[in-house]
Formats: C-alpha cells, structure tokens, sequence
C-alpha cells in the first residue's frame, strides 16, 4: 500500500472538478460563492473517501496563521483542581481548529521565558498566560510579540492585554448574602482573612476581593463582621488553628472561611470544642474543592470556574487575533467569569439560643 500523501488534486481528480473548486469546498466557501450542492458533496464525498488532510504547513504560509496557540501556566497542569482550566481551553481550542501548545515553568521566570519564546519561534497565533491563583504578575517583555491573554492573573504593570479571572468580588457577596438569607445577622467571624479590608496575605488578590465582597454585602444589610483571623496559609492547620484560637474567647453563629480547606481546619475546631456544623455554627467556604463533598456535614461553597475560565480565555484570545496587533486594545480589559453557589448542608438558621444572646 502506498504511503503518498493525498493531495487536494487527487480529490479534485476523483470528484470531476478543477483543484480551485476542490480548494474552495473544502476551505468552507462553497456555497459563499455558487457552488452547486451536487459538486459540493462530490468533493466532500471524494475527500472521505481518500482521507484528506490539508498540509497545515502550507495553508499557514497562504493564511499567515499556523492554527495553534500556545499556553504557559505555572503550575495549573499538576494541579488536579487548576487543572480544569486547560480541559475547558483544551476544548474551546478544538471546537475552533486549533491545537494547544502547553509550557509548565514550576514558576521559574527564566524557563517561563524561554517557553514563550519557543512558541513564538512555532509562530503560534497567540499566548494565554495562566496562574494557578489569581494572582499578579509581571507580565515578560516577550508577549508583546503576539496576541495574549492573562488567566487567572492581572498584572502588575500598566498593560492593554485582557485579563480572564474568577469574578471574586461577587463571590465575597453571595457567600455573604447565604448566611444573610438563612437569618444571620451577628456571630459572623472570617476565617483566613479580614475583619478589616487591608488583613489579608500577601499577593492575596482573591482574598482582597473576597473580603469586599463579604463586607459590602454585609454592610448593606446593617450587619457588621464580628472579628476575623488572618491566616498567613490556607491549610487545614491553619483553619484549625485560627478556629481554635476563636474558640477560647467567643462563640461564633456562623464563620466565612476563605477556602475549602481552612474550611476543614475549621469543622476540626469545632467539633474539638463539641459545636456541631450548622445546628451551632453556620460554616460557607470557597473554591469548591473535591473535599467539600466528603466533609460531613456537605460544606456549602462558593465555586472557582476553572473549565470556564479556560473556555473564556480562549475566546477573548481569539478577539485578540482578529484585531489588529499594530493597534492593540489600550484597556487592559478585565473578564470577570461567575462562581456558582455549590448549596450543601453548611448553613442553617441561628437557633434560638444564638438570637437571644
């Protein structure tokens, strides 16, 4: 059997047409030019038969573009929960034709560069720089040269590159708004962050907007938080340990913690301290971790978009590529993508003993 590569003329031969009628079919501009149905399935029909395939090579040398985009993360690929965010640009990528480069840098700067500059030396048709936190970034010199986007990360400087992150403010809200609607309105302690809008670790930007978030919903229904516990890490241990630390001066009605697993920390403390979650103490998290599902009793959690915000990466890159890169857009536009509310069985109304205290 021969191992000659099918040509576009070998599908023109065996469907009767010239090689520009074949070319145009099969680029998907048949009919925007009057080609018959009839001609169009027998091209169609003869390039199955044969199984076509276009030399990319030479259809990015007609086109200017080579069909592929490259994606540099610091450690979203050996993160099992980050790590939906390639799947959902994994998959926008090919619903488009194109095919998805993907560096890893450990946070290294220098490999990061050395990565961007490998795919730019590919030609891709643009970048996606992504963090597994939302975090800041200097953004490389090297990214000018194509079209970029930042994922889960803004950055540092001023820049016109569009930033996609998780829409953490409203987060802050709905976490807040849950317990407000389940009938708290005192005994609310932060758990990782806060009281105060500046009391969050360094870097933090998911905490900083959290914590408006948490404090502007409050504050429009005339609650105030009643205390919070920095936490330099968001581990279990430190979710216990600041619980606990709670716990020896006062009795919360209900804790906001910053994330899932301060979360567990937290149900750790209370149980030491024989308080049961929620008939006693309310409990409403982030990040939609897979522990909160097996926490008992379910943690209601506020969930990070990780497949979304791949997916919407992708498409604002996109934007990016049809613009004109000599004229870039000079914003810097921010995609706040929504976290959905995960309700489990974390939150309940205060009981009695709690409203009359």
């Amino acid at each position: 059997m021969s191992s000659r590569r099918v040509t576009l003329a070998d599908v023109a031969k065996a469907a009767g047409v010239s090689r520009p009628t074949a070319s145009l079919v099969l680029s998907g501009r048949g009919r925007e030019l009057r080609i018959s149905q009839d001609v169009e399935q027998r091209v169609l029909r003869a390039a199955d038969e044969l199984q076509y395939r276009p030399n990319i090579v030479s259809v990015g040398l007609r086109t200017g573009t080579t069909r592929t985009i490259g994606f540099v993360s610091d450690t979203v690929a050996t993160s099992r929960l980050a790590g939906d965010m390639i799947k959902g640009a994994l998959e926008a990528a090919r619903e488009r034709g194109i095919m998805l480069f993907i560096g890893e840098t450990e946070g290294d700067a220098e490999l990061e560069r050395l990565l961007l500059q490998a795919m730019l030396d590919r030609q891709v048709d643009g970048l996606i720089l992504a963090s597994m936190f939302t975090t800041t970034i200097k953004v490389p010199k090297v990214v000018a040269a194509a079209p970029a986007v930042l994922l889960n990360a803004l950055s540092k400087q001023p820049t016109h590159l569009p930033s996609v992150i998780p829409d953490e403010i409203e987060a802050g809200r709905c976490a807040a708004r849950v317990l407000l609607e389940a009938g708290h309105r005192d005994g609310i302690y932060l758990i990782g962050a806060g009281p105060g809008l500046r009391q969050f670790p360094p870097g933090g930007v998911a905490a900083m907007e959290r914590l408006r978030g948490i404090r502007e919903t409050l504050g429009e229904a005339g609650v105030r938080v009643a205390g919070g516990r920095l936490c330099d890490d968001w581990q279990p241990e430190y979710g216990l340990a600041a619980t606990r630390a709670l716990l020896e001066s006062t009795r919360p009605h209900a804790l906001i913690c910053f994330n899932d697993r301060l979360a567990l920390g937290a149900y750790q403390a209370l149980d030491d301290f024989g308080l049961k979650v929620p008939a006693d103490v309310s409990v409403v998290s982030f990040d939609d971790h897979p522990i909160a599902a097996w926490m008992r009793p379910k943690l209601t959690t506020v969930a990070l978009p990780h497949y979304e915000l791949g997916r919407k990466a992708v498409g604002v890159l996109f934007t990016q590529i049809g613009r004109d890169h000599a004229d870039p857009d000079p914003k810097g536009e921010v995609h706040r993508v929504p976290m959905p509310l995960r309700s489990r069985e974390s939150i309940a109304p205060p009981s009695a003993a709690d409203s009359v205290s």
